[in-house]
């Protein structure tokens, strides 16, 4: 089933639930870093009203675009369980504004939409759920939870979960005799692009990301797959590890075999070669499902999805790229109202199905992510339809299992984005073969230690 069409900008800014994540050093300098000192956060106790007495009135932030249409849809369906709640709900460029409006405390939301990866850095801003989500926790995804989890404590409502999947050309699999069930490691997978190569030499079968911030993003998806993030909950810097430079050797070994595609993300570099058979395998986010199903024409309906190969035999075979959740800050005038609305949409029936269900904005349902509550990720109840575009694949079926192996990670440390400038830039040097995998490591962690940790 298709979707309604979608600008790529548009598509980008909502999707990846990761935004611009910009930082000013203005903002870093107020941000409390997850295990720094701040104010004492204010923790919500879940309230007392029921559906039908609770009464009032909120306002509530999200960003524009097809997300914004299909939030809306569902928070009317809030708005008859419960009918005394007025809902302003407001397309805001939430980037620019949000985290200056929980700093200055003026004219803040009862609630609005945030990225994970913003969160930890505004603990002190916003309200302790971590007694409101108890009665889910056992049954959110893991990861979810970590990220959104500062000093035992929770600060964001659980949403999306984007597990990355093996993106791959079924029709050119199937030429070269390869089984995508066998590409169960990374050195399957090279192995698989070595003899695609080998009978088509024009190709060049593995997508690597080409702008710094979405291969850093990458980078850190393929690092979730193995339990770590760059940094621990303390904030301490983890570069330096076996698991880090597992990933960098492998990437310089399919450089140096000639087995990748350098292109940036669906420009028109990347969807020419996609569709012209020079790229067979994308390992990527659940959302790269918006190619074949917007972008792509002449291999549309011949891309398929798999769980990602695993670093070691029977390792994890996912980890999660980008991801959002919900924030009620510590100044908001009727947080319990924004709770009731954020439990609704993520934790109850219809709440989450009219999120993820068919609605006028996607005929098949939202497919470019799932539920991290895993009752609504329910392999055998599927929210979103097969996907045409996918020569009518069950993409739920292999996104829910995929997300639910991947593993806990922590807070993402506010200073993420400005990292780009030295890590995402070294990978860039690195698939470029200008850097090795040692070379990254050592100067990416000194310039981010000294730049970005000391200084906070």
């Amino acid at each position: 089933m298709t979707t309604s069409p979608i600008g790529r900008r548009g598509f980008l800014k909502g999707a990846l639930g990761v935004g611009a994540l910009a930082a000013t050093g203005s903002l870093a300098a107020a941000c409390a870093a997850p295990g720094g000192t701040g104010a004492q956060p204010s923790k919500l106790a879940a309230p007392a009203a029921s559906a039908s007495s609770a009464k009032g009135e909120i306002t509530i932030w999200n960003r524009s675009g097809d997300l914004f249409k299909v939030f809306d849809a569902a928070i009317a369906k809030f708005r008859e369980a419960y009918p005394n709640v007025k809902v302003n709900h407001q397309a805001v460029d939430i980037d620019a504004k949000l985290a200056n409006t929980l700093i200055s405390g003026t004219d803040v939301p009862d609630g609005s939409f945030w990225d994970d990866a913003k969160i930890g850095g505004q603990a002190e801003h916003l309200f302790d759920l971590t007694d409101l989500i108890a009665p889910y926790k056992d049954r959110t995804s893991a990861y979810k939870l970590s990220v959104n989890t500062v000093d035992g404590k929770i600060y964001g409502v659980p949403w999306d979960l984007d597990p990355g999947l093996l993106w791959y050309r079924e029709d050119v699999l199937d030429k070269a005799g390869i089984d995508p069930a066998t590409l169960a490691t990374y050195d399957d997978l090279l192995k698989a692009a070595r003899t695609i190569k080998e009978k088509d030499p024009k190709t060049k079968p593995i997508h690597l990301e080409k702008t710094p911030f979405l291969s850093q993003l990458w980078l850190e998806m393929l690092a979730n797959q193995q339990g770590t993030s760059l940094t621990d909950a303390q904030g301490k810097l983890r570069l330096d590890s076996e698991e880090y430079r597992r990933i960098f050797a492998w990437i310089q070994g399919a450089v140096k075999d000639d087995l990748v595609t350098h292109a940036p993300y669906l420009e028109q570099t990347d969807v020419n070669t996609l569709d012209n058979g020079q790229q067979v395998f994308v390992p990527w986010a659940i959302w790269w499902s918006f190619a074949p199903q917007q972008l792509l024409k002449n291999t549309k309906g011949k891309w398929r999805a798999a769980p990602l190969p695993a670093w070691t035999p029977g390792g994890a075979r996912s980890g999660a790229m980008g991801g959002s959740s919900f924030i009620i800050p510590a100044k908001a005038k009727n947080p319990e109202l924004a709770w009731l609305l954020y439990e609704f949409l993520c934790f109850k029936e219809p709440g989450y199905t009219a999120v993820y269900g068919p609605n006028d904005v996607y005929p098949g349902g939202l497919s470019t992510s799932i539920p991290s509550y895993t009752p609504a990720a329910d392999p055998a109840k599927p929210l979103f339809k097969p996907i045409d575009a996918l020569g009518g694949q069950d993409l739920w079926k292999v996104a829910v299992e995929a997300g639910a192996s991947i593993p806990a990670a922590a807070p993402i440390p506010w200073w993420w984005a400005q990292s780009v400038d030295y890590l995402g830039n070294n990978m860039q040097r690195l698939m470029e073969g200008k850097m090795s995998p040692d070379q990254v490591i050592s100067d990416s962690a000194e310039k981010i230690q000294k730049n970005l940790i000391d200084r906070s």
